[in-house]
């Protein structure tokens, strides 16, 4: 009996090692497949170097610049299109010939009515004689003469309607889409060309309910295009919003004139500058670099090959940049992207 007691205890213990023995074998093989990240490696990120800007000038808001006039043309009658005068891009003057509808029906008509009203004219002519003579009655002459009326308003519909197989331009302007093409058929409210002008420009910005009590209706600002950042414009206020969107801004919107060879397209982005106080330089560094720990802001400056993390104080902050009153100096660099697996004193390489 104390034989079969030691058998088993010797099978339990036998057991009881090989069950912890394949656990320490999984454990080393779960560790084997852990990642584990070599701190010794060059991360990849990008810099920029500090300069001292004018913090004002940088308190600036983004917009987008719009057509004084767009309109999409229909034709006000329907009818084969004939021929398409113009294509994309073509420049075109108030009241010029853009689409030519079928109308040979109408000029028929035209014709036929033209012979009538010849008719009409040559029988009050006779009748005027006949009866200023007594010969016939005076009834007739009016009959004759109302008849008259009648042809020539319906000529002149007519010569209306023929008009209207024109589709020309309500204004100068370019061509910025062709919907049709020759052979198809128009008919009202079926957009055929759209027409923009770009001569005078809109140019439409969100401000915070902060910054509203800047602008007024009819004060000037000086707008530039990103696209051309060297030229400048200057637009007036013509509207400032009353109402905030979902973003809990408001609109406001300037007119401009565009350059005389219309550089600015409808679509770019700009800029337009608050000019508020003195102008001083100060720090200005992308919010998104700076990193928060502790309510303590940080950032990471390279020196010698290394991201090394600093403290700053934030002074304030414009749109999507951050002024730095302590903390930087002019000719530091900063990191400004590439922060994944970035710590204090990583190596690291920087992508031009």
């Amino acid at each position: 009996m104390n034989k079969q007691r030691i058998i088993y205890i010797i099978i339990a213990v036998a057991i009881i090692a090989a069950i912890v023995l394949k656990l320490k074998n999984n454990k080393s093989v779960t560790e084997a497949k852990v990642y584990r990240y070599d701190k010794t490696q060059t991360i990849n990120v990008q810099a920029d170097t500090i300069k001292l800007e004018f913090v004002n000038a940088n308190n600036a808001y983004t917009g987008t610049f719009e057509p004084n006039k767009e309109s999409k043309i229909s034709a006000e009658v329907q009818g084969k299109i004939n021929a398409v005068l113009v294509d994309i891009g073509s420049n075109v003057r108030k009241g010029q010939s853009l689409i030519q509808l079928d109308n040979s029906l109408l000029k028929l008509q035209l014709q036929t009515l033209n012979v009538q009203v010849e008719g009409l004219e040559a029988d009050v002519n006779r009748y005027t004689i006949l009866a200023n003579a007594d010969a016939i009655q005076g009834v007739q002459l009016e009959k004759a003469i109302l008849g008259l009326k009648a042809a020539k308003v319906q000529r002149a519909t007519l010569q209306e309607q023929i008009s209207k197989t024109t589709v020309r331009a309500p204004f100068n302007g370019v061509v910025t889409a062709k919907l049709t093409e020759e052979g198809a058929f128009a008919a009202p409210g079926v957009p055929l060309l759209q027409i923009t002008d770009i001569r005078t420009l809109k140019f439409t910005i969100s401000v915070p309910e902060n910054d509203l009590n800047q602008f007024s209706l009819n004060q000037n600002f000086t707008i530039y295009s990103d696209a051309y950042p060297d030229i400048s414009l200057n637009g007036k206020t013509t509207m400032v919003g009353s109402k905030a969107n979902m973003g809990n801004s408001f609109q406001v919107q300037f007119s401009l004139n565009n350059t005389a060879d219309l550089k600015i397209k409808s679509g770019m982005f700009g800029k337009v500058n608050l000019n508020i106080g003195t102008e001083e330089k100060g720090i200005i560094i992308p919010a998104a670099a700076i990193i928060s720990k502790a309510n303590q802001a940080q950032v990471y400056v390279v020196k010698n090959g290394k991201a090394i993390l600093q403290n700053v104080t934030i002074a304030k902050k414009i749109q999507n940049n951050a002024v730095v009153s302590n903390g930087l100096n002019e000719g530091d660099v900063i990191v400004t992207n590439g922060f994944i697996n970035l710590f204090d004193g990583a190596n690291i390489s920087i992508k031009n």
